[in-house]
This record gives structure tokens, C-alpha cells and sequence, in this order.
């Protein structure tokens, strides 16, 4: 009898496909995301599950009795409880690497559209306010030849750093908790400290993972340290960075403006005042999102559910559940 699993959005056909040889599966189909309800409704007949966002908590558990593998269509799994899972022997397992390419183009994207206001101006020829050639507004900050501070030399730091060395001839300071040397070999960056960084750069990034340690790693100390004409661009997690830290920086003055594709809340209220500043560009969370890449983590995902299932130890197991 083929294990019973649940995807819990729409996903390729191909990808459908591919879970049908193997499991009696439901894809939830509609707009609108499942509810909590009725996602613990269904969980006591599931073996398997691929999932997004979904919070896997102790609740989620209880009811997830004959569930033995949860595959997370992400990079990241801060929505599961790594503890609770291993003490249920429960597979766990992401999607890294099939994204880094992706993401690392969205981030330069943000990167540009803040530093020339891009969006901004955008809207100023929507709005109809274009009424002459020449005009002080239109002004933004050079990205070439600037200098680029990268907290966080993973996978995608790595393809940013290339990006700005050699298609933007930038320098690149960076921070991480070890050294990168083969970065420092290939694209010159110099690995600094945290401050020396913060003080320097024209365009800080952040890509950092989020734990218990890079919980509000940013908050209005560090904005405070950065030059006023310098841009913030987080593309990490929304809860690295203290968004009360970051939104008085900016009312302040103290920075130029932020490029934002993550946010403490998501979907980030509407009464944020950072959706009312001109200086800020805020992205929904789309990092990954080109059709490629979303297929590419939707297969990445199916597979690592099915070796799960079937007793084969899944490519993307999640490091603390290895």
C-alpha cells in the first residue's frame, strides 16, 4: 500500500506526476492558503506532508500521529520544532542550493532599485508628475565602484559578492563567523569585523540564518554606526533585524534608505510606516520566486519526501535532525 501525503499548495504538473508513482497523495488546490483547522484535520491519516510556512509545532504533532516525513518547500525551516521532531523521529528536510542563483538576483535587484529609486520614480511618471527633464528627485547613488558589505558568506553570499565584484567592479567587506578564504581569493573581499563594516560600507546586506543567535542582530545601535547616505537591504529573515530599530533609523535620517524582501510579520501590516517612506523598497517575500526555481524546489521537495517514506535517507535532511 503507497503512503498517504499531503501537499498543502498547488505544484507542478510534472511534479505531481512524480509523487503519484510512489504515494496516494491531496494537493490543496485552491487561492487561498489551507487553514489551521483544516490542516489538523487531516494530519492523523497522513504519512508524509510537503509544506511551505506552515508552523510544526507541538499542536501540529499531536496530531500528526503516522506522519514520518515533513519536507519544507524553503531553504529555511524556522516554522519547525527541530527538538520536538527528533524526539519523534520525525525526517525533516528543506531546499537548499536549487535557489542561491535566484535569490542573489533579487537582492542585487533590491540593491538598485533603492540606491537609483527606481520604484519611487516609477511611480512619479505613473503618477503624472513627470513635468520636466531635469529634476533633483531623480537623483539616486551610483552602485558601481561602491562598496558592499556582506553579513553572511554562505551560498548565496558567495553569487552576491560575484555579482558585485565582477559585474559592478564594487569592493566587498564581509562578515561571517569564520573566514571565507576562497571568496577572498576569487573576488579580493576582506573579511572584517561587524563594525568596521557597518561603518564602511555604502550598501549593507544581510543574509543571515535565523536563530537564537541572530534574533534582532540589527537593531538602531548598528544603523546608527552606518554613513547617512548608506542603504540597508535585508534579504534573510525579517526577525534578524529589529524593524522599530530600522524604521526610526530612517525617520531619522540616520540611513539613505532600505530594500526589504523579509519582515518581522508577514504579510507586514498595512499600517507599517515603512510602506509610507519613498526611501524604502518592500518586496513580498519573493526571493526565490521565478518559475524556474519554484519548480526546481517543488521536485527538490517531492524527492525528499518519497526517500524519506521509503526508507532512503532524503539529499536535504535538515542538519539538526541528521
Amino acid at each position: 500500500m503507497k503512503p498517504i501525503v499531503l501537499v498543502t499548495k498547488r505544484i507542478p504538473k510534472h511534479v505531481e506526476e512524480y509523487i503519484a508513482r510512489y504515494c496516494e497523495y491531496e494537493i490543496w488546490d485552491q487561492e487561498r492558503p489551507m487553514s489551521r483547522h483544516e490542516l489538523l484535520e487531516k494530519l492523523p491519516n497522513l504519512d508524509g506532508i510537503i509544506t511551505t510556512k506552515e508552523k510544526i509545532d507541538k499542536e501540529f504533532l499531536e496530531y500528526a500521529t503516522k506522519v514520518k516525513v515533513i519536507s519544507n518547500i524553503a531553504v529555511g525551516y524556522d516554522n519547525f520544532d527541530v527538538d520536538l521532531m527528533k524526539s519523534k523521529k520525525i525526517i525533516g528536510t528543506h531546499t537548499p542550493n536549487v535557489l542561491d542563483e535566484t535569490v542573489a538576483d533579487t537582492a542585487f535587484g533590491l540593491l538598485i532599485m533603492v540606491s537609483r529609486k527606481l520604484s519611487y520614480l516609477d511611480r512619479f511618471v505613473k503618477d503624472g508628475k513627470w513635468d520636466k527633464i531635469d529634476n533633483e528627485l531623480f537623483l539616486g547613488k551610483d552602485v558601481h565602484n561602491s562598496i558592499l558589505g556582506v553579513i553572511g558568506s554562505g551560498r548565496i553570499g558567495e553569487k552576491i559578492i560575484r555579482r558585485a565584484t565582477l559585474g559592478f567592479n564594487m569592493k566587498v567587506l564581509y562578515h561571517n563567523r569564520s573566514r571565507n578564504e576562497e571568496i577572498e581569493a576569487k573576488y579580493n573581499a576582506q573579511y572584517v569585523t561587524k563594525e568596521k563594516l557597518i561603518k564602511e560600507s555604502d550598501f549593507v546586506m544581510i543574509l543571515l540564518p535565523l536563530n537564537n543567535e541572530t534574533i534582532n542582530y540589527f537593531s538602531y545601535d548598528e544603523f546608527e554606526l552606518m554613513k547617512e547616505d548608506a542603504f540597508f537591504i535585508n534579504i534573510s529573515r525579517g526577525k534578524v533585524v529589529n524593524e522599530k530599530g530600522l524604521t526610526e533609523a530612517l525617520q531619522k535620517k540616520r540611513i539613505a534608505g532600505a530594500g526589504l524582501d523579509v519582515y518581522e510579520k508577514e504579510p507586514i501590516s498595512t499600517s507599517s510606516a515603512l510602506l509610507k517612506m519613498h526611501n524604502v523598497v518592500t518586496l513580498p517575500h519573493v526571493g526565490s520566486a521565478s518559475i524556474k526555481t519554484r519548480n526546481d524546489m517543488a521536485m527538490k521537495a517531492a524527492k525528499n519526501l518519497v526517500d524519506g517514506l521509503y526508507g532512503n535517507q532524503p539529499e536535504d535532511l535538515i542538519k539538526e535532525l541528521k
